[in-house]
């Protein structure tokens, strides 16, 4: 079958997105069926057997705050989705999902018949509960922001960030209005799947789950690299209370006391004056805390393959694409259970509470200190999954949900 694969947004080097959409259409066009990647900015970076369908935006996240307001265009009057979108960015929203769905139903009115499905990647725009009378609709809907949203209001400050915050997921919204229209919703975990029909009140028939896989040829440890004693990994996608960086930072203060060698590498990006970063600064951990961003993968594997332990302090998750990878590249792991990680990691972790520094930095001690464990975790991690996480098997599962949503929607 042809199948039309739509991302807002799809970065390779940041956050789950990219590599969703990169491995699942892979494996699709290995079972035969033909996939083109309908994305907005930034693209993804994808196999040469795949076509990319590029929407445009005007992408402004990407411009410095003071060249926003100056990148209007007389033309956004007379075109609605870069109006919003600019409007909404200057305004301090997320307006791109919105936005999306003006432009690609654009491309869709006009290509709709040359697909036997769409699928989307969790725009959950207002365009899909039209697109899905003319043509089959699978949504995949990777957990609900409004647990993202609460945990940042919880951890604000101040009434200013507070407004900041519930401006930013106006986009919710309109997610919430679309998401009980839906015909099909796929979820990657069992926890996601339970918290989207909480959230984001969905009939429960209507949701299958389909745990993702780990692309094991890419992610297993690199002998060639030499590990760093005392490196502890860990991955942050976003800056945001949701990944629950504070609490592992805050816990670096002990390790370091009993292990001065300690040193913490953090896939992600810490925003300049934000609150990690102020928290770093008042701790005076600059020494000891590396923040890595815009990497290729075979660069996260070196880092990876570099480390001795890996950490994963989220106070929640859909999946955890971060503690699979770690576990694949043979790292022992430390992690909560939280949402769906606990589906990701089994029992071959190092199982923590969230929210606490303190189990953090009795797990950490704790394991520097057992080597067997450290070997028998290493061990476990990746059995685990190669037994579970596979893209082909996902693909698989997918195929037959597709095929499944063609019939009811023929009859």
């Amino acid at each position: 079958m042809k199948i039309g694969l739509l991302s807002y947004r799809s970065n390779p080097f940041s956050g789950g997105q990219g590599i969703y959409v990169k491995h699942l259409s892979l494996a699709l066009t290995k079972l035969g069926h033909q996939v083109d990647v309908i994305s907005g900015p930034p693209y993804p970076d994808l196999h040469e057997d795949i076509n990319l369908i590029k929407i445009p935006s005007l992408n402004l996240f990407e411009l410095e705050d003071n060249l926003r307001l100056r990148s209007f265009r007389p033309s956004f009057l007379f075109n609605l989705a870069d109006f919003r979108e600019w409007l909404g960015v200057l305004s301090g929203s997320f307006p791109e999902p919105y936005a999306f769905g003006k432009r690609v139903n654009i491309y869709l009115d006009k290509t709709s018949t040359d697909y036997d499905l769409i699928h989307d990647n969790q725009s959950l725009c207002y365009e899909l509960i039209n697109i899905q009378k003319e043509i089959p609709l699978v949504t995949t809907i990777h957990h609900p922001i409004t647990k993202d949203r609460r945990l940042a209001l919880e951890a604000a400050a101040t009434w200013k960030e507070r407004l900041s915050i519930n401006r930013w997921h106006s986009f919710l919204r309109m997610q919430k209005k679309v998401a009980p229209q839906l015909n099909r919703i796929v979820c990657p975990s069992n926890q996601s799947k339970a918290d989207v029909i909480e959230e984001l009140k969905v009939n429960e028939e209507n949701v299958n789950v389909v745990l993702n896989g780990i692309d094991l040829d890419s992610f297993t440890r690199d002998e060639r690299v030499e590990q760093k004693p005392y490196r502890i990994i860990t991955t942050a996608s976003a800056d945001v209370p949701l990944k629950g960086l504070k609490f592992l930072i805050e816990a670096m203060t002990e390790i370091i006391e009993e292990i001065p060698e300690a040193h913490l590498m953090v896939l992600g990006r810490a925003k300049e004056k934000g609150d990690i970063a102020k928290q770093i600064s008042r701790l005076n951990l600059e020494e000891k805390i590396s923040f890595r961003s815009g990497l290729s993968q075979s660069e996260v594997v070196s880092l990876y393959s570099s480390s001795h332990i890996c950490v994963i302090p989220s106070l929640y998750e859909g999946f955890g694409f971060g503690a699979g990878e770690a576990m694949a590249c043979g790292l022992p792991l430390i992690s909560t259970q939280s949402g769906g990680l606990k589906e990701v990691i089994g029992q071959e972790a190092v199982i923590i509470e969230a929210a606490s520094s303190e189990a953090i930095v009795k797990a950490v001690k704790d394991l520097f200190s057992n080597k067997e464990k450290q070997l028998a975790l290493s061990r476990a991690g990746r059995k685990r999954m190669e037994k579970e996480f596979n893209w082909m098997k996902a693909a698989e599962a997918y195929e037959e949900i597709y095929s499944k949503t063609i019939k009811e929607f023929r009859n």
